[in-house]
């Protein structure tokens, strides 16, 4: 597979097979809180994809170069990798706080939109867990930068795609029992089901 089909296979995939939300689970928390509203939805998930992609070019080079360096006959030459997560989450949370200064001055509406949801990015997992699993996975920086903005653009699509979903769901007449956050819930789990058909469409035009 050439180097171009490779980032496009993670790329894709990382949309529409691995979808960090709607696969893996991660990122719940504003995906359930601040998917009422399509442009809080749209804000928000720009919002994580700035600081995914920022997050990646920045905790890459740290623990390649800093935490886990390697010589030239690929041996260790220190190990701290055990200071990865602290480390990881100390970058996530400075970029977040850059991103609100950022919202806050220059599209306050925004800001006041994304309320408790933006500093609860810090805390994000689907951000910890594309820059730790980018590591996990052996990726070099450019395949890690792609694998971290086509997780953020899956993001994007689940949110927007669930705001749909429950704006279809509010004007429908629900059963007593299944009002509120019972029917978000059923709602989540049928729109995670329809991603599973991506994965044989993305293995039979990559072959991964």
């Amino acid at each position: 597979m050439s180097s171009a089909m490779h980032l496009a296979s993670i790329f894709f995939t990382m949309i529409l097979v691995d979808n960090y939300v709607l696969v893996k689970f991660l990122g719940i928390c504003p995906f359930l809180g601040v998917s009422k509203k399509l442009d809080s939805a749209v804000g928000m998930s720009l919002a994580v994809t700035f600081v995914m992609v920022l997050a990646t070019a920045a905790t890459w080079p740290i623990q390649t170069f800093l935490l886990t360096p390697v010589n030239a006959a690929g041996e260790l030459k220190w190990d701290m990798g055990y200071l990865q997560t602290i480390v990881f989450i100390l970058i996530i949370a400075i970029l977040v706080q850059l991103l609100e200064n950022i919202l806050k001055k220059f599209i306050p509406a925004l800001y006041k939109a994304l309320g408790v949801y933006l500093p609860l990015i810090t805390t994000n997992c689907t951000i910890l867990g594309v820059t730790v699993l980018n590591i996990d996975n052996g990726y070099n920086f450019i395949e890690s930068i792609v694998c971290a903005a086509g997780a953020g653009l899956g993001f994007l699509v689940a949110m927007v795609l669930f705001s749909g979903v429950r704006r279809k769901v509010e004007q429908a007449i629900t059963p007593e029992c299944f009002k509120g956050l019972p029917i978000t819930l059923v709602a989540a789990a049928v729109t995670s089901l329809s991603f599973m058909g991506f994965g044989g469409i993305i293995e039979s035009i990559f072959g991964a």
